[in-house]
């Protein structure tokens, strides 16, 4: 039996994010998902004699972006170095990367536990161009190589080794994921390959400050496959610590058919790369009123939203995360509320019957722009106590999304508004109690609880027409007699 609780795991992730622009970092090619191998190529990207690579400004823009989100000090004055390590597919022979010069420096990512937040400090991000893609599973003898994504712009995001627990690095992705997606800067495609990660992992003595030899987990797909690599090597150093082993340093691969990993190649203290400025790129300086105008433009992160909606809204932790789990969802509910002071209904609705009502016609928010002053107005008659919410959802909201029109002249048009008339509703209630003399003679024996099978009786027969306080007064009235 292993003696897990006297070790500290210590992990330091690295996530290589493809950043969605429309070009490669250094030329014109497309970067699109999808096509036929080896058509978005050009001589830049295979590497021919004499050609001359262009930074993609975009790319720069974005790799600012996501620092100025994480909290990060931008540097000014950048250059781009090459990398002298073989890739099959980097017809170059060479990677150019800001490996050693980042442009964006430190900064953390908040992560949201079961113990509370937690700052997952980085290192740095990092700009670099993407390696192609090595085929190994279409032919017997062949490796075949796609360079389809070779030279895509990437920004690598390291962390300190500062993360203890599979759970924290699965929460830490997670983020991640959802802050490239929320800027706009990466589609965090796992299954695509736009967003990968690689986790080095050691243990060591609790108490101890030496960071203890590390493996390094390369390629991982998915957040889930992340959190399973990183529990099995915590186990397996573990193992190798409790009965003598050594530890190697080297570099696994993940084998997602049984959760274990394996070893690809062990590992030398340190790679000399031979990085240097590379000549055919020239030097580029950001101006503070650049990284400035940046800054500016950059939305509500989720984390502002949050405490936002919490002092200023009243809203509960459990809706926050909800609304902001997805940007276009954030930005619809911010829409909304400009126009309403209903702010935990409209929540609920956007949780609720809109959800549902996108996932059902496969449609989105921008659909919904237009509605909003109608939603205002279906909102308010819900909260006056004009329309039941039942009947708004499922009738009046549906139909004012068929044919946009007033929730208002809707309802009226269909009969669908509450009546709160005692005498319309008594005539419902008795006509339920007169069907119900068993349920009548059981709750005037003492089982109150009935009530809301009365209430929800008259619902049924008024069509959601009764107002329901309405109709617990008067049901409470005739049961008392």
């Amino acid at each position: 039996m292993l003696n897990m609780g006297k070790y500290e795991a210590v992990i330091g992730l690295e996530i290589h994010a493809q950043l969605s622009t429309n070009s490669k970092l250094f030329c014109g090619d497309a970067t699109s998902f999808g096509a036929e191998p080896n058509t978005h190529v050009s001589p830049i990207t295979l590497g021919h004699p004499g050609t001359l690579p262009k930074t993609n400004t975009k790319a720069v823009e974005y790799a600012i972006k996501m620092g100025l989100a994480c909290g990060c000090a931008i540097a000014e004055d950048n250059y781009f170095a090459r990398k002298n390590y073989f890739y099959p597919d980097l017809p170059k022979g060479y990677q150019i990367s800001q490996h050693t010069t980042p442009i964006c420096v430190g900064g953390n990512v908040i992560i949201k536990t079961s113990e509370g937040e937690k700052s997952i400090q980085l290192n740095r991000i990092h700009l670099e161009e993407d390696a192609g893609k090595s085929i190994h599973d279409v032919s017997p003898v062949d490796t075949l190589i796609d360079l389809n994504r070779a030279g895509t712009p990437l920004i690598e995001m390291v962390t300190e080794p500062c993360i203890h627990s599979a759970e924290d690095a699965f929460l830490y992705v997670t983020e991640v994921r959802k802050l490239v997606r929320w800027l706009g800067v990466c589609d965090g495609n796992m299954e695509e390959g736009s967003l990968r990660c690689d986790a080095n992992v050691s243990v060591r003595l609790k108490g101890e400050t030496t960071l203890g030899t590390k493996v390094e987990v390369k390629n991982l797909n998915s957040i889930r496959n992340i959190k399973k690599a990183i529990e099995f090597e915590i186990e397996r150093l573990i193992h190798l610590k409790e009965t003598g082993g050594t530890i190697i340093q080297q570099t696994r691969s993940f084998d997602a058919s049984n959760d274990t990993t394996f070893s690809i190649r062990d590992k030398e203290d340190a790679n000399d790369y031979r990085y240097f400025p590379d000549p055919d790129l020239a030097p580029f300086h950001l101006t503070p009123a650049y990284i400035d105008s940046i800054s500016a433009s950059l939305p509500a992160l989720p984390n502002q939203l949050k405490v936002e909606w919490k002092t200023k809204y009243g809203l509960p932790d459990y809706d926050i995360d909800q609304l902001c789990e997805h940007k276009d969802e954030a930005d619809f509910y911010i829409a909304w509320t400009k126009q309403t002071k209903h702010y935990k209904a409209a929540a609920n609705w956007i949780t609720g019957p809109i959800r549902e009502y996108l996932h059902e016609t496969h449609s989105n928010y921008t659909t919904l722009e237009n509605a909003i002053p109608y939603l205002v107005e279906l909102l308010e008659l819900v909260e006056s106590g004009q329309l039941n919410f039942s009947v708004a959802s499922s009738k009046v909201f549906k139909g004012i999304m068929q044919n946009p029109q007033s929730p208002n002249k809707f309802a009226q048009e269909n009969n669908l508004l509450q009546t709160n008339s005692a005498d319309e509703i008594n005539g419902w209630v008795e006509q339920v109690l007169a069907a119900n003399p068993e349920k009548v003679a059981e709750y005037k024996k003492g089982k109150k609880g009935l009530i809301g099978l009365f209430v929800g009786e008259v619902k049924k027969i008024s069509k959601g027409k009764a107002d329901p306080k309405v109709v617990t007064q008067l049901l409470e009235a005739q049961l008392s007699k």
